[in-house]
């Protein structure tokens, strides 16, 4: 008797964390994209794909919690980008409507790793959408006739950071990427996170800080650090090869 396929499960939102977890007015949203595979096909993500953004989800609810701020973490249809298919962006743009719906006209980040920091950057083109937060983002190699898209970008604020030891991701792509964008939007900063790998590990600390910082300032006006300031409105090269060294976070720390 031939097996039956699994129907296809829709994206959902992982469980409230912060202000709408504690029933309390939700004044701006960050969502969490998870990274994965680039041709994941269409395999159910594992039980401990969201694990890697779990920490970043805690600590950005801490900080932002006098300002009302909600998380969710994105629990994906399928693993994998797949292709022109940009499943993972696909859903991006479904869990961003989701938090319209749930809670209404708030500002809302995308924070992502990996395959997730893809689909943030390409989910931006939503209305609500105020920021996005790239962490090590996967990028495909340039390409002339149809690169990676950035006008949407406009009016968005951007913040990039990258490992310059990351041996899965080249970070020249995300620098190239970001020299594009910045092209089209002045409010564009990319950080280069020295020594460190893919995950980010060795400065994990700074860069959390880092993200804690852009992610107040873009969503409630609560101003930046300097570095993140400067990092914005500095011109290229300037303004996207930013270090970020071991001590930086203590800089940034509200």
């Amino acid at each position: 008797m031939a097996q039956q396929a699994l129907p296809e499960r829709g994206a959902r939102l992982g469980r409230p964390m912060g202000a709408a977890a504690s029933r309390r007015t939700v004044h701006g949203v960050v969502l969490l994209l998870p990274g994965g595979d680039p041709d994941g096909g269409t395999r159910r993500p594992t039980r401990m794909s969201p694990a890697p953004v779990l920490p970043l989800a805690r600590r950005l609810v801490r900080a932002g919690q006098e300002e009302g701020l909600a998380a969710h973490v994105v629990h994906y249809r399928c693993r994998g980008w797949n292709g022109p298919d940009a499943a993972a962006a696909a859903d991006a743009e479904w869990a961003t409507q989701e938090v319209v719906r749930r809670y209404g006209d708030v500002p809302v980040c995308l924070a992502g790793h990996g395959m997730g920091a893809r689909a943030a950057l390409r989910a931006a083109g939503h209305p609500a959408v105020a920021s996005v937060v790239a962490l090590a983002p996967w990028l495909p190699e340039p390409d002339a006739l149809e690169p990676e898209p950035v006008k949407h970008l406009v009016g968005r604020q951007v913040l990039i950071a990258h490992g310059t030891n990351d041996e899965r991701v080249d970070p020249e792509l995300s620098y190239r990427f970001a020299e594009r964008a910045k092209k089209v939007n002045r409010d564009v900063c990319r950080f280069e996170v020295h020594t460190d790998g893919h995950g980010m590990h060795q400065h994990r600390s700074e860069v959390q800080a880092l993200a804690i910082d852009f992610l107040l300032g873009s969503l409630f006006a609560t101003g930046y650090s300097r570095p993140v300031a400067d990092a914005l409105a500095a011109p290229p090269p300037l303004g996207l090869r930013m270090p970020l060294a071991a001590g930086f976070g203590s800089t940034l720390r509200r």
